[in-house]
């Protein structure tokens, strides 16, 4: 294997307004590659030096859904089961129909929620939600998923694809088949079993001193605009953990989980977080054709519904709360059923379990379309590449 395809491409990402980034790839625990690109400054005179930690935003939601995933495996939580069995807020929903609102007549379930069919939007700026903070300026994760529970559907739920909130409700659903505090069940069932230090919902200080410098693309200006590296906006209130887009980490702790599920669950501390046959299931296609064709159009419309493919959708569905590869004979070349999921700031997360084979890479740049059109998927093809496959 040879990675200067790779180390090159990462090289003059700064020609496309990505000041700094890191990528890391493991493959039986084993650590095969790591580089670093850039600067890790607003000022971009510090180079990267590989320690920087990163807001992972949807990045997160690997975590979450591994979570669910165990407590499927544990029998605490099931697929099928409706949401409001964990939260009763969710028994009696309404929907959308033209421009009139009217009871949802389909229940909602766990299933849907994962795999975003539930009909939940993004918007963290609903009334229904700023509401409850004016009411609760401390907000818990499950007063905020009840908050939402309160918002209109766009569909009904199971009947389409759209990119929501419905693993920040997850969260709360998490919380209550768990009986603990959704962070307190991660740490314990993931990151300490993994021995991952420095990941957390929390802007430690250890986190905020290595956090790297941040930005948002401004497309009409065509130039970096730097914000402040420690604020997640999805992070509605100080009780709040979103398990959408609420987690900080290093390189070394994300890469890390990621390995574990690639060597089918096993982390390289040796102990087990998930079995083989649970992460088959979580990567599983769970889309119809209705759902599938607005998943593909991804990023391109509003709820994804355009007639135009997203270039990373390429060759891809959706399980469970991850993006999989099912079909080779389009797109990028990878591997059949090799999944993962991206970030707002551009992480993006690869998994290949058949290879025991996984990637992680971090710039820090929001609202770059670059990033998930154009740069992750090439990353995703030069792998292979470099892997000689």
């Amino acid at each position: 294997m040879n990675f200067q395809r790779l180390t090159d491409y990462l090289d003059q990402l700064h020609t496309q307004y990505i000041p700094g980034c890191n990528l890391v790839v493991y493959q039986d625990h084993e650590l095969l590659y790591s580089h670093s690109a850039g600067h890790r400054d607003e000022e971009c005179k510090l180079p990267m030096q590989g320690d920087e930690t990163y807001s992972l935003y949807s990045c997160t939601k690997v975590l979450t859904t591994c979570a669910a995933m165990q407590l499927i495996e544990a029998g605490k939580l099931h697929l099928d089961d409706p949401v409001y069995a964990y939260l009763p807020a969710y028994a009696h929903l309404n929907v959308k129909d033209g421009n009139a609102i009217r009871p949802a007549k389909k229940v909602m379930t766990v299933r849907h929620l994962m795999s975003m069919q539930g009909g939940l939007n993004y918007r963290i700026d609903a009334p229904e939600i700023q509401e409850e903070l004016a009411r609760h300026p401390q907000a818990t994760t499950r007063q905020l998923a009840d908050a939402i529970a309160r918002i209109p559907l766009e569909f009904e739920p199971g009947t389409d694809f759209e990119y929501s909130l419905c693993h920040d409700v997850l969260a709360a659903v998490i919380e209550v088949a768990s009986g603990q505090k959704f962070s307190d069940y991660i740490r314990e069932h993931i990151f300490e079993p993994l021995d991952l230090s420095t990941i957390s919902f929390e802007c430690t200080p250890e986190i905020k001193n290595h956090l790297c410098a941040k930005f948002r693309y401004d497309s009409q200006l065509k130039k970096l605009v730097p914000i402040p590296a420690e604020v997640i906006a999805h992070r509605l209130s100080p009780n709040h953990e979103s398990g959408g887009a609420g987690i900080y980490s290093n390189m070394r702790d994300y890469a890390l989980f990621l390995d574990a599920i690639a060597c089918e669950g096993v982390g390289h501390t040796g102990e087990r977080i998930l079995s083989p046959e649970m992460i088959q299931l979580w990567r599983a296609n769970q889309l119809g054709k209705e759902s599938r064709r607005t998943y593909a159009g991804l990023g391109l419309g509003m709820a994804g519904r355009n007639k135009e493919i997203a270039p990373a959708r390429i060759g891809y569905s959706y399980g469970l709360g991850v993006r999989t590869r099912v079909d080779m004979s389009v797109g990028v070349k990878t591997c059949l059923g090799e999944f993962g999921w991206n970030g707002a700031a551009g992480a993006f997360a690869l998994i290949d379990p058949q290879h025991h084979l996984s990637m992680f890479y971090a710039p820090h740049v929001l609202r770059h379309s670059v990033n998930g059109s154009f740069i992750q998927p090439r990353l995703s093809g030069l792998l292979y590449e470099c892997m000689e496959w």
